[in-house]
Parts: structure tokens; sequence; C-alpha cells
């Protein structure tokens, strides 16, 4: 589903669009990670963004 950009806030905080320049960017800035190591997390385990911090904690271990 695209972002609605008309609303500020919202449930789209849930997942991670990596397609959108400014999610991409602020996702990676947020949990230290490249854009590119973003996109490969997403790639592995979907745009839920519990399941993507998660990942990239896990592979921090």
């Amino acid at each position: 589903m695209a972002d609605d950009k008309t609303k500020s806030g919202g449930s789209d905080r849930t997942r991670i669009n990596v397609n959108e320049d400014y999610e991409l960017r602020d996702w990676a800035s947020k949990l230290s990670v490249t854009p590119e190591r973003l996109k490969e997390a997403v790639q592995a385990v979907g745009s839920s963004a519990d399941k993507v911090e998660q990942y990239l904690r896990d592979a921090k271990r």
C-alpha cells in the first residue's frame, strides 16, 4: 500500500518501504545500518519494522 502523504503519523510506521528514498534513509539512520543492509534485511524478513529490527540485532551477535 502506498503512503498517504496527506496524513501525518499513522499505522505505516510499522512498515518499512525501501522504495521510498526518505523512508530508506530515515530507517537506515534509525537502525544504524547502511541503506543496502536495510534492503537486505527487508528482503530476508519482510517489511515489518519489528522483524527487521530483530533480524539486524540478531545478525550483530
